[in-house]
């Protein structure tokens, strides 16, 4: 199977690099990847406020120069943000979706979003107040399109009150669909999925193994979320996986995503890491290899 490079999405939380948040690591030339992002062919990118404390947003607004603004889509969101002490603070409150969502553009300079989205459920707040607000800003044409992130079956039945759903973002890879469970509601809608996690933080691209040392500006170098995870069993699996597939790791993960989403996130901290991606995505492969992966991963 063979699948359109231009499903890639351009991951920005590889952006945030020293600002901390949910980057993975420095990388060098944060131009040079946007740039040969577009030169490949990539006109999605991914963005939020959270991925180092507005670093993603503002790295972005910096290098898409407006002669290409038009040609490109912003995907940024709005309801996670930081505390000064790097804790997470997690609220749909109206008025922080509001505040978030005019920080967001000028965090971007530009006067519109292209897709804007409530990042995570909030049990506190009704989903349909954030939408009003984020339907509201898209009428006056500061959002062209709503969406929202891992999101549950109850939430898009209240959503249709409010607003279209264009896109949805859950987790899509070899070791978890999230889309599965909201197999019927996509059904019979025209929503497009957007699958995040793709290489699962580097478990499935091979990058990671159990002696890896991350640097400190990586967030599995702090984040509590990481080194309570099973990471060193998955990596564990994925080398497994790696030789069931003969060396197919990295295609069986990127293909699977692309195959059971619309669009996939992928995260770049190289010029080498995105070629790869891109090669790999217009690369023949035996769906039985994706099988055989996914067979293991599930197991």
């Amino acid at each position: 199977m063979s699948i359109d490079a231009s499903k890639i999405i351009f991951g920005g939380a590889s952006l945030s690099s020293v600002g901390g948040g949910y980057g993975m690591g420095e990388i060098d030339n944060p131009r040079g990847l946007i740039e040969a992002a577009l030169d490949q062919g990539i006109k999605l990118f991914d963005t939020a406020p959270i991925y180092g404390f507005n670093q993603s947003e503002q790295t972005l607004g910096q290098n898409l120069s407006s002669d290409i603004r038009e040609s490109v889509k912003i995907i940024s969101k709005a309801g996670v943000s930081w505390h000064d002490n790097k804790r997470v603070n997690l609220s749909n409150d109206p008025k922080v979706i509001q505040s978030m969502l005019e920080e967001s553009l000028n965090n971007l300079d530009t006067d519109y979003i292209d897709i804007y989205m409530t990042h995570w459920p909030d049990a506190k707040v009704d989903i349909r107040r954030p939408l009003e607000v984020l339907k509201k800003a898209q009428d006056q044409g500061k959002i062209m399109s709503i969406g929202m992130c891992n999101t549950n079956s109850e939430d898009l039945l209240k959503a249709k009150e409010v607003c279209d759903i264009e896109y949805i973002q859950s987790e899509c890879n070899l070791f978890q669909n999230k889309f599965e469970s909201l197999a019927k509601d996509l059904k019979s809608s025209n929503i497009k999925t957007m699958g995040w996690g793709t290489f699962d933080k580097g478990i499935l691209a091979g990058t990671v193994k159990t002696d890896r040392k991350f640097d400190k500006y990586d967030c599995r170098s702090w984040a509590s979320w990481w080194k309570k995870s099973n990471w060193k069993e998955k990596v564990k699996l994925a080398d497994k996986i790696n030789r069931e597939t003969n060396g197919e790791l990295f295609n069986c993960a990127l293909q699977y995503s692309l195959s059971h989403s619309h669009y996939s996130i992928c995260g770049f901290k190289s010029v080498e890491q995105l070629m790869q991606t891109v090669e790999c995505a217009k690369d023949e492969i035996d769906y039985s290899l994706i099988e055989k992966a996914l067979h293991f991963a599930r197991a």
